[in-house]
């Protein structure tokens, strides 16, 4: 009997049916684990060589996000898919085993920051035109056909040529009010609100953990930054938690403790994934993961980090560093890298003006209760904060934001009116988790159909 790779019989891709004995194999120098010593192969799917985009062996990753719809047969993608799942089942673990309830909160919300996506039925007026035509291009037609008529009335034509312009007439008014038909819109859009897709979750979560203590969700967030580059996507999906009676420290702890038990939890439940992507994409991703579970992470405020980096002498940045700006990926690199060595940190205590306004604002005025954990490469992984309870303030600051913001924050304003309680929590995006627990380079490897500015593939 021979041994005939299956390549050889049929296609690369090709969906089978195999009858056979399933064993380990009978060389102790065996390449694989487990050998299957076929009797039946039988095709079910067969493939166009010539059109299967995986016929050429280790397509580049960037080339594959072409195809997303058949990256996840490559042994890489499936890796990083089995991470990525494990990842998701070890944030519901944690956050069960430690007490928090799961809330689901909405994706379409009314409230928000930044640059948001709108959710809207009704289409914009200079949008809706007939065959080419504007309704303002039909009035001055009306006005011009009427003065027409008056003229044909004061003259000597005939009964026919004016019968003729009144029925031209009636037919350009009938398209007019077919246009303001169609031009009106409807009196309410479908929630009679602007709404638009959640940036975060965590307004909603508080909530829930101003009545049951402690609370987490996990979903998809949106924004609509026009930003194309490794580490930004419109759609991206975060695990946030709140919790009731805490301050600053026990979320830094909480993300902390979190960080740490994903990184075990994978060195443990996803071993063989983990040895493949350290060998296929980044050699040192299993000694990082090991390193950052088992050592304490470096704390500094913001003006400890200011301070660092305006001590910096091997390095020239783009965006000087100096109190009152926000912290650049320069900025970051240099304080995982150099002054950290390759550590995971914890940067607290922000200038109030470069963190959104519903975080508490610190004693000396000038500070804010939030912080972001760190990581080599990668960035910001997990943000988090103690929000702003007392009614007062937060009234103030969002006064700040103008007039029309108030509405959209009444709710969130009665949280602080009915039975107050000093609340914090954090945000950790996956995404990112993915892209320091594998090494990829890039975000748009990190997810299965990434969305980003100019890109929607399938």
């Amino acid at each position: 009997m021979s041994t005939i790779p299956a390549t050889q019989l049929m296609s690369l891709g090709t969906c089978i049916v195999a009858e056979g004995v399933l064993r380990h194999p009978l060389a102790a120098s065996a390449k694989h684990v487990i050998e299957l010593e076929a009797e039946k192969l039988l095709h079910v799917g067969t493939v166009d060589p010539e059109k299967y985009p995986l016929s050429k062996k280790q397509l580049p990753l960037h080339l594959l996000r072409d195809f997303s719809h058949f990256r996840p047969r490559t042994t890489t993608v499936g890796s990083v898919t089995r991470v990525h799942s494990a990842l998701t089942l070890a944030s519901h673990t944690f956050f069960q085993s430690n007490g928090f309830q799961y809330v689901q909160v909405p994706v379409i919300t009314t409230t928000g920051f930044g640059e948001m996506f709108r959710v809207t039925t009704t289409l914009d007026r200079e949008e809706k035109k007939h065959d080419g035509l504007s309704i303002e291009t039909v009035k001055a037609a009306i006005k011009e056909k009427t003065r027409l008529i008056d003229h044909l009335k004061r003259s000597d034509s005939n009964r026919e040529a004016v019968a003729a312009a009144v029925h031209d007439l009636k037919k350009t008014t009938d398209l007019a009010a077919q246009l303001e038909k169609k031009q009106k819109p409807q009196k309410l859009d479908f929630f009679g609100c602007d709404t638009y897709l959640t940036v975060s979750g965590r307004f909603h979560l508080e909530s829930y953990a101003s009545a049951l203590g402690k609370v987490y969700t996990f979903g998809p967030r949106f924004t609509a930054d026009k930003i194309d580059n490794a580490r930004h996507l419109a759609e991206m999906w975060n695990v946030e938690a709140e919790m009731a009676f805490s301050e600053l420290d026990d979320a830094m702890d909480c993300a902390d403790d979190f960080f740490k038990f994903l990184c075990r939890y994978l060195l443990e439940i996803r071993h063989e994934d983990m040895k493949f992507i350290s060998k296929r994409v980044d050699k040192t991703v299993t000694t990082r993961l090991e390193a950052t579970a088992s050592n304490s992470l470096l704390r500094f405020s913001y003006t400890e980090a200011i301070s660092l980096l305006q001590k910096a002498t091997t390095r020239t940045f783009e965006t000087k560093p100096k109190w009152g700006v926000a912290l650049k990926e320069e900025h970051l690199s240099y304080l995982t890298d150099e002054i950290c060595k390759g550590s995971v940190m914890i940067i607290h205590s922000y200038p109030k003006e470069v963190k959104p306004f519903y975080i508490r604002l610190n004693e000396d005025k000038k500070t804010v209760a939030a912080f972001d954990l760190v990581v080599p490469k990668v960035g910001v992984v997990i943000s988090g904060s103690q929000n702003e309870e007392r009614f007062e303030i937060l009234d103030a600051r969002i006064k700040e934001l103008g007039s029309t913001s108030r509405e959209r924050y009444e709710w969130y304003l009665d949280l602080r009116r009915h039975g107050t309680v000093k609340h914090s929590g954090m945000s950790l995006r996956m995404e990112h988790m993915l892209l320091f627990a594998t090494g990829l380079p890039d975000i748009k490897d990190a997810v299965p159909f990434p969305r980003s500015w100019g890109k929607a593939n399938n």
